[in-house]
Formats: structure tokens, C-alpha cells, sequence
């Protein structure tokens, strides 16, 4: 019965596991269709201004952006299912309720979960607003257009106008660039954050299976605290004494 109760146990692990993986790849993959959306709409605002038709360039990022959402929520949703069959095994009568080790492995499953569905929103948020914002650029544009074809005369204040847009557009575009630095930023910090998580983890199973090694890890934390107020106190010492005898 235990060997049967363990090996579900390492089942959910397995798929959880799984699942995080794809998880990570969709949302690198979602965060780069953010980034690259924003630089293609950057180069469609420098478009001949003639040419009002779509572009399919957007619908398709568009479409892609929506079908990669659907599939990044159903990850989401199938690893929330299996996090809370781990969650009913903890539970169950056959296992013991103090088992460290399994609620320290579905705690750990648990914030993964919850930094994924995070990260997702955040990117597809960004991507709404930037999508949003394009729209609102390209609708101005349209109008520009519509009302120089209409007047046939650049009167000053058709340029002024002009030149105000020209500006946000620049403006516009280095908020663009500062995006794309800021996100593939949070990439680095994402696999990095990935990279100590697998070492706590490993860190954590060594202590637990050898608790020598975990009671000396304590002792030397607890030496390094004590030379640490030790060495505290003999600065402040000499710095009290260095006060004194300068004042006098």
C-alpha cells in the first residue's frame, strides 16, 4: 500500500514538473511575441503614408497572440489540478499529516504555480496596452491622412499638428525600447530566479535525508553569527576609543 501511495505521489511530481516546463517555454515565448509586436508596429508607423490598408502582420500577431494565451490557461489550469491532487494526497488518511518533506515539495510546486499565472497576466496585460495604444496611433494617423487629402493645403497649423505627433511617435518608441530592455531583463531574473530555486530545492533533500549535515550547517551559521556580533563589538570598542582620544 505504501510502495502503491509513493509511486502516485512521484506520478504527480513527474507531471507537475512537466507542466512547469511548458509553462516556462509559453511564457518566453509569449514574452517575445509582446516584444516583437511592439517592434513591428513601431516600423509600421514609418509605413508610406498612402498606404491605409491592415497589415497582416498585426492580424497574425494578434491570432497568435490569442491561441497562446488559450494554451498557456489550459497549462494553468491542468497544473492547478494536479497541485491539488498533491494537495488532497498530503491530506489523506495513509499519509502522515507532518510529512515535511511533502508539504515543503507542494509548497514549493505551489509558488511556481502562482509566479506563472503572475508572469502570464503581466505579459499579456503589456501586450493589451501596446496593442491598445497602436490602435489609438494608427486611428490618428488615419485622420492626419483624411484631413491632408481632404484640404490639400499644409497650413501652419497642419504642421504643427504634424510635428506634435512626430514627437510622440519618438516618444512613443523609446517607451518601446524601455520595455523591451525592462522584459528581457525580467527574463535573466526569471532564469536566474529558476537556477536558485533547483539549488534550494537540492540543498533542502540533502538536509533532510542527512540531518548531520543539516545540525552542522546550524552550528556554523549560529558560529558565524557569534564572530559577526563578536567582531561587531570589538569595532565599536576601538571606535569609542578613537572618539575619546581625538576629543582630548
Amino acid at each position: 500500500m505504501a510502495a502503491g501511495t509513493s509511486s502516485y505521489w512521484e506520478d504527480l511530481r513527474k507531471q507537475a514538473r512537466q507542466l512547469e516546463n511548458e509553462l516556462d517555454l509559453k511564457l518566453v515565448s509569449f514574452s517575445k511575441l509582446c516584444t516583437s509586436y511592439s517592434h513591428s508596429s513601431t516600423r509600421d508607423g514609418r509605413r508610406d503614408s498612402s498606404d491605409t490598408t491592415p497589415l497582416l502582420n498585426g492580424s497574425s500577431q494578434d491570432r497568435m497572440f490569442e491561441t497562446m494565451a488559450i494554451e498557456i490557461e489550459q497549462l494553468l489550469a491542468r497544473l492547478t489540478g494536479v497541485n491539488d491532487k498533491m494537495a488532497e494526497y498530503t491530506n489523506s488518511a495513509g499519509v502522515p499529516s507532518l510529512n515535511a518533506a511533502l508539504m515543503h515539495t507542494l509548497q514549493r510546486h505551489r509558488d511556481i504555480l502562482q509566479d506563472y499565472t503572475h508572469e502570464f497576466h503581466k505579459t499579456k496585460a503589456n501586450f493589451m496596452a501596446i496593442r491598445e495604444r497602436e490602435n489609438l496611433m494608427g486611428s490618428v494617423r488615419k485622420d492626419i491622412e483624411s484631413y491632408k487629402s481632404g484640404s490639400g493645403v499644409n497650413n501652419r497649423r497642419t504642421e504643427l499638428f504634424l510635428k506634435e505627433h512626430d514627437h510622440l511617435r519618438n516618444s512613443d518608441r523609446l517607451i518601446e525600447e524601455t520595455i523591451s530592455i525592462a522584459m528581457a531583463t525580467k527574463e535573466n531574473m526569471t532564469s536566474q530566479r529558476g537556477m536558485l530555486k533547483s539549488i534550494h530545492s537540492k540543498m533542502n533533500t540533502l538536509a533532510n535525508r542527512f540531518p548531520a549535515v543539516n545540525s552542522l550547517i546550524q552550528r556554523i551559521n549560529l558560529r558565524k553569527r557569534r564572530d559577526s556580533l563578536i567582531l561587531g563589538g570589538v569595532i565599536g570598542i576601538c571606535t569609542i576609543l578613537l572618539l575619546l582620544y581625538a576629543f582630548h
